[in-house]
């Protein structure tokens, strides 16, 4: 992870202007509120970029799936103790698209693995439990849709338990939950040849 000192300016002015786009054409009356809100906390909080935001921050992560769309990369997250799509803490970088990237690198270990498009795919705000001296509080989820080769050496990394490619239809035996299922099925079929 970055520390910041060679991260963007941390000015959430792109990461603003980004969201402010979704929350036009988002696909659904919940998308478009999850974006006003999000909105209200980067206009509250300038420092949203940076873990040290107490209140929560802002945090970049790729839904990785295969390139025929009938599989998803999840990691099971050792502080959190579930399934997840890969991610990670913005650091002060603005370009959450940069930020979904460099965290599935890192947490998969996958050299190769890109972004279908850089528009937002989905937007979660979830809590995060207390633990040790951090206290409780929010992650606003800035998700892109990602491609790699589900044929590609994975390298677990100390932030998970195991790493998995899962069938779609599968994901919801592994976590149930709606931040999850709503990836799923939202996730696009592949592109014709």
């Amino acid at each position: 992870m970055s520390s910041g000192a060679d991260a963007s300016t941390g000015s959430p002015a792109g990461a603003r202007a980004l969201i402010a786009a979704y929350a036009v054409r988002a696909p659904s009356a919940e998308q478009a509120e999850t974006a006003r809100r999000m909105l209200a906390f980067i206009d509250a909080h300038p420092d949203c970029l940076w873990r040290t935001c107490r209140d929560g921050h802002l945090t970049g992560s790729a839904w990785v799936v295969d390139p025929a769309r009938r599989r998803t990369l999840l990691t099971h997250h050792r502080k959190l103790g579930k399934w997840l799509q890969l991610g990670g803490h913005a650091d002060g970088e603005e370009d959450l698209a940069a930020v979904a990237l460099r965290e599935a690198r890192e947490e998969s270990g996958l050299a190769d693995v890109r972004l279908v498009t850089p528009e937002i795919f989905d937007l979660d705000a979830h809590g995060i439990p207390a633990r040790g001296q951090e206290p409780a509080h929010i992650h606003f989820d800035v998700r892109f849709l990602c491609e790699a080769s589900a044929d590609a050496p994975l390298a677990v990394s100390d932030e998970s338990h195991a790493l998995a490619w899962l069938d779609l239809a599968a994901v919801s035996r592994l976590n149930p939950e709606e931040s999850l299922l709503r990836m799923v099925r939202r996730t696009p079929p592949a592109a014709s040849s």
